[in-house]
C-alpha cells in the first residue's frame, strides 16, 4: 500500500503548519518594503511642507552661518559673493582678543548666573503658594503670573522704563514721598544689568511656574500622606519628597531657561541699548551690531557658534547634575 503525503500539509510527523514568510519566495523583501512605502506616503505628504519650510529656513541657514565663520564675508562680498576669502579659524581667534567681545560674554554669564536661579527658585515659590492654597483665586494668580511672558517685550520694556526714570518714574516719585532721592537704575553701570535682571525674573518667572505646577499636581498625595504619617514637618516633605519627585520639571525649566537667557537680546536692546559704556552688552547683541551694523557677517557668524559652543556645554552640564536619579 502506497502512502502519499500532501505536500501542503508537511512531511509525515509535522504540525502541518507553515512559517510566517515561508515560501514567499525571493521577492517578500521588495514587496513588504513597497507596501511599507505606499503606508508612509500620507505621512511624509502631511509632513513635507514643515521639512520644506525646516531645511528652507533652518538647515540651510545653518550650515551656511557655519561656512561664513570660517571666511570674511562681509557688505564688500554680497554683491560679489565670489570675492569672499577663505580665512581659517582668524574670526575665532579674534573673538578672544576683542576686548568688547569679552565684555559681553562676562555680561552675558553675570546675568545667566544671577537670573536663572532667580527665575526658577521664584518660580518654584510662586507654584507652590497656588498650589497649597488661595482657593478660588488660582486662576487669578495664574493668569497674573503668566500675563507677563505672553506680553510684548516692547510693551514691557515701556512700562520697565517708566518703572525705573530716574525723573519721573513710579519709583522716584515713591522714594520723593518720603525724602528720598531714586538712583538713575539704567544710567548706572553698577545698576544697569541688576535692573534688566530683575526686569527678566518677572517676565520669565510665569513659565517657570506654569510647569512646577504641572509637576506638584502631578506628585501622588499618598507619598506626602506617607511622609506626613511618618512625622516629617513641611519642609521636611518638601526638601525630601517635593524636590527630588520634581527633578525632571526642575530639569527641563532650568535648561529652558539658561537657553534663553544665554540668548538674551531683547531687553538691553530696547531698554539699554548695551550700555551705559558697555556694561549691559551682550553677545547676542554684540552679534547683531556686528552682522547688522556694521556687515561684518563672517566675524558675527564666528560669535553665534562661539555662543552655540556655550550652550551646548552648559546644557549638557545640566543634564548631567540634574538628571532623574530615581529610574
Amino acid at each position: 500500500m502506497t502512502t502519499t503525503t500532501d505536500s501542503r500539509r508537511g512531511a509525515p510527523g509535522s504540525t502541518g503548519k507553515v512559517r510566517p514568510g515561508a515560501g514567499t519566495g525571493k521577492g517578500a523583501g521588495p514587496r513588504r518594503r513597497d507596501r511599507l512605502s505606499v503606508q508612509n506616503l500620507p505621512g511624509w505628504m502631511f509632513s513635507s511642507p514643515f521639512l520644506v519650510l525646516f531645511l528652507t529656513f533652518m538647515a540651510v541657514p545653518i550650515v551656511a552661518t557655519l561656512v561664513m565663520s570660517f571666511t570674511d564675508f562681509g557688505l564688500a562680498n554680497v554683491r560679489d559673493p565670489f570675492s569672499t576669502e577663505f580665512t581659517g579659524l582668524e574670526n575665532y581667534t579674534r573673538l578672544f582678543e576683542d576686548e568688547r567681545f569679552l565684555t559681553a560674554l562676562f555680561n552675558t554669564g553675570y546675568f545667566v548666573v544671577l537670573g536663572v536661579p532667580l527665575t526658577v527658585g521664584a518660580g518654584l515659590v510662586a507654584a507652590v503658594l497656588l498650589n497649597s492654597g488661595v482657593g478660588r483665586l488660582r486662576t487669578f494668580f495664574r493668569v497674573g503670573f503668566y500675563a507677563p511672558v505672553v506680553t510684548s517685550i516692547v510693551a514691557v520694556a515701556v512700562v520697565w522704563r517708566f518703572v525705573l526714570d530716574p525723573a519721573d518714574g513710579l519709583i522716584s516719585g515713591l522714594a520723593a514721598e518720603v525724602g528720598l532721592t531714586s538712583p538713575d537704575f539704567l544710567g548706572s553701570k553698577a545698576l544697569a544689568m541688576p535692573s534688566l535682571i530683575v526686569m527678566a525674573v518677572w517676565r520669565n518667572m510665569g513659565t517657570a511656574m506654569v510647569l512646577f505646577l504641572a509637576g506638584l499636581q502631578g506628585i501622588p498625595t499618598e507619598v506626602r500622606e506617607a511622609a506626613r504619617l511618618d512625622g516629617a514637618s513641611m519642609w521636611q516633605e518638601f526638601r525630601s519628597v517635593t524636590v527630588p519627585l520634581l527633578r525632571p520639571t526642575m530639569l527641563y525649566v532650568s535648561v529652558m531657561t539658561t537657553i534663553g537667557f544665554l540668548n538674551v537680546f531683547e531687553e538691553p536692546f530696547v531698554m539699554t541699548e548695551g550700555g551705559p559704556d558697555n556694561s549691559t552688552l551682550t553677545v547676542s547683541l554684540d552679534m547683531y551690531r556686528e552682522g547688522f551694523d556694521f556687515f561684518h557677517m563672517g566675524y558675527a557668524s564666528a560669535m553665534a557658534y562661539v555662543l552655540f559652543t556655550v550652550i551646548l556645554a552648559i546644557t549638557l552640564l545640566q543634564l548631567r547634575l540634574l538628571k532623574d536619579k530615581t529610574r
